[in-house]
């Protein structure tokens, strides 16, 4: 089947989308649409372009006859220090204070829109990184995990607080809680993630850091690295930080529950990929 160049143009761009990070054949795209290479590269170059003008992403061209194209989700400096502002004013809305000075974020953890575009400035942030996995904490890192892995194109793995059955057999460890110093326990299937594996860590909220400590040294237990670490929203007023090396999108500076306010700013993103 003869595809039109819009046609092309119009699939090759949802192919690329969804299959980010991956290389692609000029080959492949040449049979897909039965075309020639030179066509294909030239409509590589106006969909490059596109993205790039667009702040969609970028096209990485690949030279050799092992080569190709992949396409990596990128966000511009103003299109993320937009979308936080945003998001900044959504959280210190006094609606969202529960007792004992928690937030209610349930309903930004489940607004899907919202979650992709935190994933995929998550994504922009490390498209450049050897990432193999995405690891967050069951249960509310969940949707950001599979937001940032989407983008990256690998799969999700959880950490969980008890053994299950469906896991079959699991490596668990003890760890202090940073904020409670509490001993708890967490617990990973060795099926999940392979030997070696590069993983970034992904998490929803971050006080002292202990369940983010908490995940490395589990990660050791499977000799992997740490290729990143990323949370919505840090606490300012932890008394002491036990992760240092870390992107946040978020600074929750103050919760007053007596005036019913909550103090936000932005957090180290942009500061780290300086």
């Amino acid at each position: 089947m003869k595809f039109r160049r819009s046609e092309r143009l119009i699939d090759m761009t949802n192919y690329l989308l969804e299959h980010p990070r991956q290389l692609v054949s000029l080959s492949y795209f040449s049979e897909r649409y039965g075309s020639a290479k030179s066509s294909i590269s030239e409509d590589l170059a106006i969909i490059k372009e596109t993205f790039e003008d667009r702040g969609i992403g970028i096209l990485q061209t690949l030279p050799g006859a092992a080569g190709g194209v992949k396409y990596h989700a990128k966000v511009n400096e103003e299109e993320a220090k937009a979308f936080i502002e945003e998001l900044c004013q959504l959280i210190v809305k006094p609606d969202r204070l529960l007792p004992g000075g928690y937030l209610y974020m349930t309903d930004v953890l489940g607004d899907t829109a919202l979650v992709q575009r935190v994933g995929k400035i998550f994504a922009s942030a490390f498209a450049e990184t050897n990432i193999d996995v995405v690891m967050t904490v069951a249960t509310k890192g969940i949707p950001l995990a599979y937001a940032v892995a989407s983008f990256l194109n690998v799969p999700v793995v959880m950490v969980r607080r008890d053994s299950k059955v469906t896991e079959g057999s699991t490596v668990s460890i003890n760890y202090v809680s940073g904020s409670s110093k509490r001993i708890q326990t967490m617990v990973l299937s060795k099926r999940s993630l392979e030997k070696g594996s590069n993983v970034l860590i992904v998490d929803d909220f971050m006080k002292a850091g202990g369940t983010v400590n908490g995940m490395i040294s589990l990660l050791d237990e499977f000799n992997a690295t740490v290729a990143g670490i990323a949370v919505l929203i840090e606490a300012e007023e932890a008394e002491e930080r036990l992760v240092d090396d870390y992107l946040s999108l978020v600074k929750l500076s103050g919760v007053d529950v007596k005036e019913k306010k909550i103090s936000v700013e932005i957090g180290n993103y942009f500061d780290k990929k300086r």
